[in-house]
């Protein structure tokens, strides 16, 4: 493939996962059809077909393109074992996602069945578990709670806020607000934010 033609395949398949994103959000995955697809992005039937083998097929790409740029994003900034909870990997995320916000509403709605969901939490959760094991072995403590289910509650909780966030009407609150709640509602806890004190359990 030439370099021109490889151009012109990234813009072709850019403009199908735009389309794709942008009707889903707009009725509903189970209504969007290729022909709606290759109409919105101005392109024929056949080249779809070049390109991805149906719907399923794009909406697969959509997802694991977004996770494969968070990945390489979260590899830059997740911090030493030892340095605690610093808010950069979850304030990587919010900026990933305020970059790409239809294709991350799409997905945390559960279009697709959940598919695209189910992955992303998977993936983060997987990542989350491997970086709390990390930094549990390095400074030496026993967890309270099984890390499997730290990490799935902590993505959880991430995932709802995000979701929110992305939803919430214009002026949202500001992107380092909501990392520093989170922050410190991961060194705090649910007691300490809703008022009580501490040391009254």
């Amino acid at each position: 493939m030439t370099v021109v033609e490889d151009r012109r395949s990234r813009r072709t398949r850019g403009a199908l996962r735009d389309a794709l994103v942008s009707l889903v959000l707009e009725r509903g995955y189970a209504a969007v059809t290729v022909e709606d697809i290759v109409a919105a992005a101005d392109v024929g039937r056949a080249t779809f077909y070049t390109h991805f083998r149906d719907k399923e097929a794009l909406y697969d790409h959509v997802v694991s393109s977004v996770l494969e740029e968070l990945e390489e994003r979260l590899a830059e900034v997740l911090a030493p074992e030892d340095a605690g909870f610093t808010g950069q990997p979850v304030a990587e995320v919010f900026r990933h996602a305020s970059e790409r916000p239809d294709a991350y509403r799409m997905i945390l709605r559960g279009e697709g069945d959940g598919r695209g969901l189910r992955a992303f939490e998977d993936a983060w959760s997987a990542t989350a578990h491997e970086t709390f094991t990390a930094r549990v072995k390095a400074n030496a403590v026993r967890p309270r709670v099984d890390l499997q289910v730290l990490a799935r509650a902590w993505v959880g909780e991430q995932m709802a806020v995000l979701l929110w966030w992305l939803d919430a009407p214009e002026p949202r609150p500001a992107t380092d607000q909501v990392v520093e709640t989170l922050v410190e509602l991961s060194r705090r806890g649910r007691f300490w934010a809703t008022g009580f004190d501490p040391d009254s359990r």
